[in-house]
């Protein structure tokens, strides 16, 4: 590896100590909990890409045949992958999920550039780096956007995509407007005042999952709030609600060539089955998945399935 090793962000310290003195509580659920992310935390490494430092979680055979690039959602962080990761390590696949500028255990960024090309530019760096050569990416919510931009300037390096729960949305004005206004206030200034995680559950529940999660994946859920920058969730929900984003979702889809696999959850009210089906219609070699009994989250709500339909993508276009 070419790269020089860059000592652990603040957010990742902090949040190491707070684990630390969970693992004398009395609660032994809680015990359990922080025992499992320390574990987990010992994969954890980090590097500067483009002037910030950036966290990634490398795990899996080092010499795996095959490695998947995981990318997180809007107002999300790597550990949403934590199912998947065990399953697809398991199988034999080298997992590398990363905290976006902003988000997890990266970094801010003090210049405060929070849209989709920065994040690709950052993402470029990353493989320039870890030197990662016919890979496969995985992404969720906003980090198709990521991978896209990412792909269609650099072309041949990617062998494969599986987006889930990402389609083409339609949009106006007053969408524009509303949703710009209402998704910012909701989740910078209600949700993220919030010192309890049951009403974020209550809000997720109702509006965004279809399962009940484990009590674990609540937490990191709620977590997402606290380490993620209030610019950034203002600017990515600006841009993607923009018209020049929504307008060139479609050429972004039809400029690259690899392989994606389009995953919609049937109860999803965000990205509905048909916004999914839509992008997945103007691909080249695209295929599509409408999963029952399932809303926003699926790497939470359904992680088994997810690591079933990634590791099948992977397989299908292997390079054995």
């Amino acid at each position: 590896m070419s790269h020089q090793i860059s000592a652990p962000t603040q957010k990742f310290i902090r949040y190491q100590h707070s684990l630390l003195d969970l693992q004398h509580s009395q609660d032994r659920g809680a015990v359990k909990r922080a025992n499992y992310e320390l574990s987990l935390m010992e994969q954890s490494c980090f590097v500067e890409l483009n002037g910030i430092v950036h966290h990634y979680h490398d795990s899996g055979p080092k010499d795996a045949a095959e490695t998947v690039v995981l990318i997180h959602g809007w107002d999300c962080w790597w550990m949403w992958w934590h199912h998947i990761i065990r399953t697809l390590n398991g199988k034999g696949i080298r997992t590398l999920a990363y905290d976006m500028r902003g988000h997890g255990w990266s970094d801010n960024d003090p210049k405060n550039h929070y849209h989709i090309d920065f994040f690709a530019h950052d993402l470029h760096e990353l493989v320039v780096k870890l030197e990662l050569q016919n890979f496969h990416i995985a992404a969720f919510s906003f980090g198709p956007f990521v991978a896209l931009d990412y792909a269609r300037s650099h072309p041949g390096l990617v062998r494969s995509m599986t987006f889930f729960n990402f389609g083409y949305l339609p949009n106006s004005a007053f969408i524009q407007a509303f949703a710009t206004m209402s998704i910012t206030f909701v989740f910078n200034t209600l949700l993220r005042n919030l010192t309890w995680w049951l009403p974020a559950y209550i809000f997720a529940r109702l509006v965004l999952a279809k399962n009940t999660v484990m009590l674990h994946d609540i937490l990191i859920g709620f977590k997402s709030l606290d380490l993620c920058a209030p610019e950034a969730i203002e600017q990515t929900t600006r841009q993607i609600t923009s018209f020049a984003t929504t307008e060139s979702v479609p050429d972004m889809v039809k400029s690259v060539d690899m392989p994606i696999l389009f995953v919609a959850g049937e109860g999803d009210a965000i990205m509905t089955c048909e916004n999914t089906r839509k992008l997945h219609e103007l691909t080249q070699t695209g295929s599509y998945v409408c999963v029952t009994e399932c809303g926003h989250l699926i790497t939470i709500e359904l992680p088994d399935t997810a690591s079933e339909l990634i590791w099948r993508h992977i397989q299908a276009n292997s390079r054995s």
